[in-house]
C-alpha cells in the first residue's frame, strides 16, 4: 500500500510540473502581446485618453480616432506635461518600461504588478476566482508539494523495511532527492511569469518544491546525527544551521512562507542537537545569526509576520534557558536581547538614516507641507506594529525574568536588567513607530524596580532549609537605589532627545515621552525612597529628586521658548511641570519630617502659583491643587501632624494650628492670587479647597480643645457637635458674602451644600443622637448658660439669621428650610429648658414628668407660637408664620390629648382657659392682618392715568 501511495504522489507531482510548463508557454505568448501594447503606449503621449483606449481595444482605428486634433507648437509642451501628470495619477505611476517586462519574462524578481497591469485593472474589474481556478491552480499545488514530501519519506521507509540499502546510502539518496527538489523549484521559478506570482502568491509551485526539498535535507541532517550517529553534534549543528539559513536565503525568491519554514528550522536546530556541555554562547550566537538573516530577508521583501515570529522565538529560548540553567550566564541573554532591539531599530523596520513613516503630509493642492504633523491615531497605530510590539514584549519578559526568583542563584543581574530596559527605551525614543516599545520600557522599569526594592529586605520569607530563621533575598538597598536613579536619568535624557527629534512634526509622540519622563522618575525614586531609604532624613534621594525636578522645570522652560506655538505644547509642558512638582514633594519628604514637611508642601504649591506672575503656563496653578491633595493625604495618614505623643494639650496654640492653618492661609492666598486667572476650573477648585481647609482648621482646633488635648476621642458630645454646626452656619454665610463680591459657582453651590449638610446633622445629632434627654449628658450648673444654649438656642438663632441673609440670594426652598430649622431648634431649646427648670441639669428620660412640668410645656409652646407669628408678620416671612401655626397646632393636640388626661383640678382648667385665650388672640391678629391686606388691594388695582400722546385718548 505504501508503494502505491508513493507512486501516486510522484505522479501527482509530475503532472503538476508538466501543467506548470504548459502554463508558462501559454503565458509567454500573452506577455509578447502585452509587450506590443506597452510599446504602442510608449509611442503615444503618456496618460492621454488614447492610452486607456489601447488597453480596452486592440483595434488601431479606435486608437487613431481617439487621438486629439493637432495644436499649435507653443502650447504642445505645457499640455504634454499636464497630461503626463494626469496619466500618472490614472495609472498609479509612470508607464511600464520594456526593460521591466523583459526582466519579468526572465523570472527575475520584480514588483508583483507592473504599471501596465495596474492600468488594465483600473479599466477592467478583476473577476471573482472560479472553483476551477481554486482546484487546479491552488489545491493541486498544495497537494502536490505534500505528496512530494510524503513520497520522499515513504521511499526511505520502504527501503528501510525491505533492507535494500544501507543507512548511509539511504541518507545519501534522500539528500540528493532534496537537492533535486530545490533545483526543480529554481528551474520552474525561472520559467514562470511574475503574473502567476501575483495571481497565486500563496500557491507558488517553486516555493512548494523548495520547501519540500528543505524539509527533506533537514530530516537527513538530523537522522545522520540523532538516529544513526554518523556525524557528531558540531557537524550536525553546522549542517542544520546551513540548511535553515539557506532556506531563509531562498525565501527571497520564493516568499514569506519559505522564510517562516527556515526560521522554524533555525529555532528547532539547537533543540535537535544535544551536547554534554552545551554552551549558551553557541546557542544564542546561532540564534542571533539566524534572527539577523531572517530580518535582512524581511527588510528586502518588507515582511512583518516572519520577523514577529522570530522575536517570539528568541524570547522563548531566553526564558527556557533562564528557567533550566541554575545559575545561568547573564551576558549571552543580555546580548541577544540587545541584538534584537538594535536590529528592530537599524535593520528592519528601522533605518539609520530616518524613520519609515517620515513622509511629509500634503496640502489641499497636493504640495508637501513644510512641517508634517502626526495625529494621535497615526502614532497609536504605527506601521509595522507587530514587529515592534513582539520585540518589546520579548525584551520585557526576558528582563523581568533576569531579576525574578529564577535568578536567585545568579545573583540578580541588576546591571543587565537596566541595560535591556534602557535599550528598549532608546528604540522608543529614536523611532517614531516604536511607541509601544517606549511604553513597555517604562512598564518594565517600574515593575523591575518595584521587584528589586521589594526584595531588598522589606519583604521576607521563611527559608524551610533554615528552621527558625528568616532569610531575605539578595538585592541590596543601595543597588536598588542606584538602579532606580540610573533608569530615571535614562528616561529624562531619552525624553529630551525624543522631544528634540519629534516635537515639531510628531507632537503626540513628544507628549507621550513628556509623560514618561515625568511619571517614570517619580515612580522609581518614590519606590526606592519608601522601601529602601531613611524616612526621617535621606540625603541621596533628596538631592537626586531636587536635581531631577530642576531638570524637568528647565525642559518646561525650553518648551515655552521653542518654535512650536504655546497652544500646541500645553500638554507636554503640563507633564513636565507636574513631574517637577512630584519630584520636589519626594525631596521634601526625604529631607524634612513632621509638621515641616506638611507646611513646606503647601509653600511649594504656593510658589508655583506665584510663578504665574512670570509665566502664563496653564499647569502652574494646578500644582497648588496637587499640594492640597498631598497635605490632605498626610493629614489622613497622621491627623495629629506630629504624632499624638508630641501634640500637647494647649488649646489653639499647638502644632495643629501650624499644620492645618498655614496650608489653609496659603490656599486662601492662592485663590486670591488667581482671582483673574483665565482658567475657571482651577480657580473654582482652589476657592473650594481654601474654604474646606479653613473649616477643617477651625473644626480640628475645636475638637482638640473640647477633648482636653486628645484629638481622636471616641466619645462624641453635644458641645463639640454644636461647635461644628456653628462653624458650618458661619461658613455658609461667609461663602454667600464671597459670592456677592466675586461670583463663583464654588461659593454659590458650596454655601448651599454646607447648609444642607449642617441641617442633616441637626436631625441626626442635635435632636436624636446627642440629645441630652436621650443621652443623659449633664447640662451644666449655671442655668441658661449651659449646654442647651450652645446646642440649640445659638444654632437656632444662627439659622434664623442665615435664612434672613439668604433671602433673595438663594432659592426659596433652601431659605424656607433654613428658617424652619431655626424654628425647630428654638422649639427644642424652649422645651428642654422647661425640663431643666423642673428636673435640674440631668434631664434624662428615665426621670418621668411632673404635673407642673406638663402644664409649663403648653404655656411655653403657645407663647413660642405667638412669638413666631409676630416675627413672621414683622419680616413678612411666610415660612415662620407656617412654623407658628404648626407649633400652635401641636400645643392644641397636647392640651386635648395629654393635659386632659394627666392634669387635675386647677391646672387642667387653667390649661384650657389659656389655650382658648391664645387661640382667640391669634384669630383676632389674623383678622386684622387680612383686613388690612383687603383694604390695600383695591388701591393697588386702581389704574394709574398716564399722559396721553397727541392724537390719542388717555
Amino acid at each position: 500500500m505504501i508503494e502505491v501511495i508513493a507512486f501516486v504522489a510522484f505522479g501527482i507531482a509530475l503532472a503538476a510540473l508538466l501543467n506548470g510548463r504548459k502554463t508558462a508557454e501559454r503565458l509567454e505568448i500573452e506577455i509578447a502581446a502585452l509587450k506590443e501594447k506597452v510599446t504602442r503606449i510608449e509611442e503615444l503621449r503618456p496618460g492621454s485618453p488614447a492610452a486607456v483606449t489601447v488597453l480596452e481595444s486592440p483595434d488601431q482605428s479606435d486608437l487613431v480616432e481617439s487621438l486629439p486634433q493637432p495644436v499649435e507648437p507653443e502650447i504642445v509642451e505645457p499640455r504634454r506635461r499636464a497630461e503626463i501628470k494626469k496619466g500618472d495619477a490614472i495609472f498609479g505611476g509612470p508607464p511600464p518600461s520594456q526593460e521591466a517586462v523583459e526582466k519579468a519574462s526572465r523570472g527575475e524578481p520584480v514588483a508583483a504588478r507592473v504599471a501596465g497591469a495596474a492600468a488594465i485593472d483600473a479599466v477592467v474589474p478583476r473577476q471573482k476566482e472560479s472553483l476551477e481556478s481554486r482546484l487546479g491552480a491552488r489545491w493541486a499545488v498544495w497537494v502536490g508539494g505534500i505528496a512530494l514530501a510524503l513520497g520522499g519519506i515513504f521511499m526511505v521507509k520502504y527501503s528501510i523495511d525491505a533492507g535494500l540499502l544501507s543507512p548511509a546510502v539511504r541518507l545519501f539518496m534522500a539528500a540528493v532527492f532534496g537537492l533535486v527538489l530545490i533545483g526543480i523549484g529554481e528551474f520552474v521559478r525561472r520559467r514562470a511569469v511574475p503574473l502567476v506570482a501575483d495571481a497565486f502568491q500563496n500557491a507558488m509551485i517553486p516555493g512548494i518544491l523548495t520547501a519540500a526539498g528543505a524539509v527533506t535535507l533537514f530530516g537527513v541532517c538530523y537522522a545522520a546525527h540523532g538516529i544513526y550517529g554518523f556525524i557528531g553534534p558540531v557537524t550536525a549543528f553546522a549542517l542544520l544551521a546551513l540548511v535553515s539559513l539557506a532556506t531563509v536565503g531562498l525565501s527571497l525568491l520564493h516568499g514569506q512562507a519559505l522564510a517562516g519554514l527556515g526560521l522554524l528550522a533555525s529555532l528547532l536546530t539547537p533543540a535537535l542537537v544535544s551536547s554534554e556541555s552545551p554552551s549558551p554562547w553557541s546557542l544564542f550566537g546561532f540564534l542571533g545569526v539566524a534572527w539577523i538573516a531572517t530580518l535582512l530577508a524581511a527588510r528586502i521583501r518588507r515582511w512583518t509576520v516572519v520577523p514577529s515570529i522570530a522575536n517570539i522565538g528568541l524570547c522563548l529560548w531566553a526564558l527556557a534557558y533562564i528557567a533550566s540553567s541554575t545559575p545561568f550566564e547573564t551576558l549571552p541573554v543580555t546580548l541577544i536581547m540587545l541584538v534584537m532591539i538594535g536590529g528592530i531599530g537599524f535593520i528592519w523596520p528601522g533605518r539609520p538614516g530616518g524613520d519609515v513613516d517620515a513622509a511629509p503630509q500634503q496640502t489641499a493642492d497636493g504640495e508637501p507641507t513644510a512641517t508634517p504633523r502626526t495625529s494621535w491615531e497615526r502614532v497609536m497605530a504605527p506601521p509595522f506594529a507587530a514587529i515592534t510590539v513582539t520585540a518589546g514584549i520579548s525584551a520585557l519578559l526576558t528582563a523581568l525574568a533576569m531579576i525574578s526568583p529564577l535568578a536567585a542563584a545568579s545573583g540578580y543581574p541588576v546591571t543587565q536588567f537596566c541595560l535591556v530596559a534602557a535599550a528598549l527605551a532608546v528604540l522608543g525614543a529614536l523611532r517614531s513607530y516604536a511607541v509601544y516599545p517606549a511604553l513597555l520600557s517604562a512598564f518594565v522599569a517600574v515593575v523591575g524596580v518595584w521587584s528589586m526594592t521589594a526584595l531588598s529586605g522589606l519583604l521576607t520569607f521563611i527559608d524551610p532549609a533554615i528552621p527558625g530563621h528568616v532569610a531575605t533575598l539578595a538585592v541590596s538597598g543601595p543597588t536598588a537605589m542606584l538602579a532606580s536613579m540610573a533608569l530615571s536619568v535614562v528616561f529624562i535624557a531619552l525624553g529630551t532627545m525624543a522631544n528634540h527629534l519629534h516635537r515639531k512634526d510628531q507632537l503626540p509622540l513628544a507628549t507621550i515621552w513628556a509623560a514618561l519622563m515625568a511619571i517614570v522618575p517619580i515612580a522609581l525614586i518614590g519606590m526606592s525612597f519608601l522601601m529602601t531609604g531613611n524616612l526621617t532624613f535621606d540625603l541621596p534621594h533628596g538631592l537626586f529628586a531636587l536635581a531631577a525636578g530642576l531638570a524637568l522645570l528647565g525642559l518646561a522652560e525650553w518648551f515655552s521658548r521653542g518654535d512650536v506655538s504655546v497652544e500646541k505644547v500645553d500638554l507636554p509642558q503640563a507633564f513636565l511641570v507636574a513631574g517637577s512638582f512630584g519630584l520636589f514633594v519626594i525631596m521634601l519628604h526625604a529631607l524634612t519630617d513632621g509638621v515641616a514637611t506638611t507646611i513646606l508642601i503647601a509653600f511649594l504649591g504656593a510658589a508655583y502659583v506665584a510663578a504665574t506672575r512670570l509665566r502664563s503656563w496653564p499647569a502652574l496653578p494646578w500644582m497648588m491643587v496637587g499640594a492640597a491633595i498631598a497635605v490632605l493625604a498626610r493629614i489622613a495618614w497622621e491627623p495629629t501632624i506630629v504624632g499624638p505623643q508630641n501634640l500637647g494639650t494647649t488649646p489653639v496654640f499647638n502644632a495643629l494650628l501650624a499644620g492645618y492653618g498655614i496650608p489653609a492661609l496659603l490656599l486662601v492666598f492662592s485663590a486670591f492670587e488667581l482671582r483673574n486667572w483665565p482658567g475657571l476650573r482651577v480657580r473654582n477648585l482652589l476657592q473650594a479647597l481654601a474654604s474646606l481647609f479653613v473649616l477643617l482648621t477651625v473644626a480640628i482646633l475645636v475638637r482638640h480643645a473640647m477633648n482636653g488635648g486628645v484629638l481622636d476621642s471616641s466619645t462624641p458630645t453635644l458641645g463639640e457637635q454644636s461647635i461644628y454646626t456653628l462653624l458650618a452656619i458661619g461658613a455658609s454665610g461667609i461663602m454667600m458674602t464671597l459670592d456677592r463680591k466675586s461670583p463663583s459657582p464654588v461659593f454659590r453651590y458650596g454655601s448651599m451644600v454646607i447648609g444642607v449638610l449642617s441641617m442633616l446633622s441637626i436631625l441626626s445629632a442635635h435632636l436624636i443622637g446627642l440629645n441630652p434627654y436621650f443621652s443623659g449628658e449633664l447640662l451644666g450648673s449655671v442655668p441658661f448658660f449651659d449646654l442647651l444654649l450652645i446646642g440649640y438656642l445659638l444654632p437656632g438663632l444662627g439659622y434664623a439669621g442665615l435664612a434672613r441673609y439668604a433671602r433673595g440670594k438663594r432659592p426659596m426652598p433652601y431659605v424656607t428650610a433654613l428658617a424652619v430649622t431655626g424654628a425647630i431648634l428654638a422649639f427644642a431649646w424652649a422645651t428642654l429648658s422647661v425640663r431643666r427648670f423642673w428636673q435640674g441639669q440631668n434631664i434624662a428620660d428615665w426621670k418621668g414628668f411632673l404635673q407642673g412640668e406638663t402644664y409649663t410645656y403648653s404655656v411655653v409652646w403657645l407663647l413660642l407660637g405667638v412669638l413666631l407669628l409676630v416675627l413672621g408678620s414683622r419680616f413678612n416671612a411666610k415660612s415662620i408664620r407656617i412654623a407658628s401655626a404648626v407649633l400652635v397646632f401641636v400645643a392644641v393636640l397636647k392640651v386635648f390629648l395629654i393635659d386632659m388626661a394627666n392634669l387635675e383640678g386647677f391646672l387642667r382648667a387653667l390649661s384650657f382657659i389659656g389655650l382658648g385665650g391664645v387661640l382667640i388672640g391669634i384669630g383676632l391678629f389674623y383678622q386684622k392682618i387680612l383686613s388690612g391686606k383687603a383694604s390695600v388691594a383695591p388701591e393697588r388695582e386702581t389704574p394709574v392715568d398716564i399722559e396721553a400722546e397727541p392724537g390719542q385718548t388717555a
